[in-house]
């Protein structure tokens, strides 16, 4: 759902051109260039005209398709949580939790999902809590893609049987993909998994399930992110790149309105939209 135009008299807002190059889009004049040619879009709808004006908290500016974040006090990092870890930012039980990563930011940073604690991989931390919402809440089905260490001589046959479906305690799932990397040596087997579900430990489940118990379990994609070269316990800022591509996903899946930051739709029970929905351990 696209939001309605709203046009702003001239001495609100800020100029279309001006608000792309402080988003570090391009320069002002390459800016106006990319309007005239008709690769910008606000709230959906082509503008073309140099004297547009939009608001940054509440406009979604697109250039050749790809979601811009016009408001600069979100951020956006990617963290390779180690094992041991639990994903929440104050334990209860006084394990290792995420605090130790975020402090180090001004902004007040939270993760988007779980992974649990014998999990490393992928994680996502944000003050965009719209955003979080759409990326983490099992409805909207965001892939996700492990690479398990398991026990055991994975099959061709077992691999048609994840992409089939397995029944669980809380009912049948599939994987979208599921394919063995490298040949299987010393009685294990490294599997990647690709599914959009998010039940709690569902990799985990699913493998054993097929009879080969999960030994060590990252993840390596998350939606468009990639872990890629990030050590264990190291994090950083999305690219420029990443952030057009996460936040072009969330709009779509989130169906943007008026009003919103990154998406449109507000986690139930938190009228501010600071902290998703749910939160589920992969």
């Amino acid at each position: 759902m696209t939001p309605p135009e709203e046009p702003l008299p001239a001495a609100e807002g800020e100029r279309l051109q001006k608000v792309m190059a402080a988003a570090g889009v391009a320069s002002r004049r390459v800016s106006e260039q990319m309007i005239v040619e008709g690769r910008v879009r606000v709230n959906g709808k082509v503008v073309t005209e140099l004297g547009r004006r939009v608001r940054p908290d509440r406009d979604l500016v697109a250039v050749d398709g790809v979601a811009v974040q016009l408001d600069p006090s979100r951020r956006y990092v990617m963290l390779n949580k180690p094992v041991g870890v639990v994903s929440t930012m104050k334990d209860e039980r006084g394990r290792p939790d995420l605090r130790r990563f975020t402090e180090r930011f001004e902004e007040r940073l939270f993760n988007v999902g779980r992974l649990d604690a014998e999990t490393s991989g992928l994680l996502l931390l944000t003050n965009d809590g719209e955003l979080a919402h759409v990326l983490a809440h099992p409805s909207f089905g965001v892939e996700k893609t492990y690479i398990a260490k398991v026990t055991g001589e994975v099959t061709p046959a077992t691999l048609r049987t994840l992409l089939k479906g397995v029944d669980l305690d809380d009912g049948p799932i599939a994987a979208d993909r599921a394919r063995l990397l490298g040949a299987p040596t010393r009685g294990r087997s490294m599997v990647e998994v690709t599914l959009h579900s998010g039940r709690n430990r569902i990799v985990r489940r699913m493998l054993d399930a097929v009879g080969h118990p999960v030994e060590e379990l990252v993840r390596r994609q998350f939606g468009p992110l990639h872990l890629g070269t990030l050590a264990s316990g190291s994090l950083r800022d999305l690219t420029k790149v990443e952030l057009g591509s996460l936040l072009t996903l969330a709009r779509r899946e989130g169906e943007p309105q008026p009003g919103g930051q990154g998406v449109g739709r507000k986690p139930a029970g938190d009228p501010k939209g600071r902290r998703p929905a749910r939160d589920i351990e992969d």
